[in-house]
């Protein structure tokens, strides 16, 4: 089967329980559809970010790419907690995937998230899952390169999202923290379509 993603970092840069310090992130490439504050909320809501008392105010930003190009991903943690990232692609939002199922774990604190299902081998609609696990503070900006599928796609939904470990849950995000970037596709008429994986 045809490798499609390279989902390796290139470059390491440096009803709700009660309140535990919550991981925050900023998608800072490709350009977020939200507008993110200096700790990227709004980010709660799945699948890409707002909360219930605010949905956010769209950029209207779209990122132009070509089909079996890379695509830089670059995030900054900006709230540490303990977990891992995952990136998702869809031809409409509402077929973005469902957040990772999660294992919990008692704690003194209470129950507490201890890991959240990783996709091995990740299929569409996932491009890479696992990514960035860390358990320390990052030093810096989390970057990768992904492979974008070549295809024909005006609005697709590009979906970073980070899974929390040793958290009670959120009401409104569960375990995860959500960005999206709106990318228009256009194919390279040079290499094999891959439309069939992205119905």
């Amino acid at each position: 089967m045809k490798k499609w993603i390279l989902g390796l970092p290139v470059a390491v840069l440096g009803a709700t329980i009660a309140p535990v310090v919550n991981a925050h992130f900023k998608l800072l490439e490709p350009a977020s559809w939200l507008v993110e504050d200096d700790k990227g909320d709004p980010q709660k809501l799945a699948p890409c970010g707002g909360v219930l008392a605010n949905p956010g105010t769209p950029t209207n930003a779209t990122t132009a790419v070509t089909g079996g190009q890379k695509l830089k991903i670059v995030v900054e943690e900006t709230v540490f907690h303990p977990g891992h990232y995952r990136i998702a692609l869809a031809r409409k939002r509402n077929l973005l995937p469902a957040d990772p199922s999660v294992k919990m774990h008692a704690t003194e604190k209470g129950p507490r998230s201890l890991s959240a299902e990783i996709a091995k081998n990740p299929r569409p609609p996932l491009l890479v899952d696992g990514l960035w696990p860390h358990t320390e503070k990052p030093a810096g900006k989390w970057e990768t390169e992904i492979t974008v599928p070549n295809i024909t796609c005006e609005g697709c939904q590009l979906q970073v999202i980070e899974f929390m470990a040793e958290h009670p849950g959120v009401r409104e995000g569960g375990f995860s923290y959500h960005h999206c970037a709106v990318l228009n596709i256009k194919p390279d008429p040079a290499k094999p379509a891959e439309d069939a994986r992205w119905k």
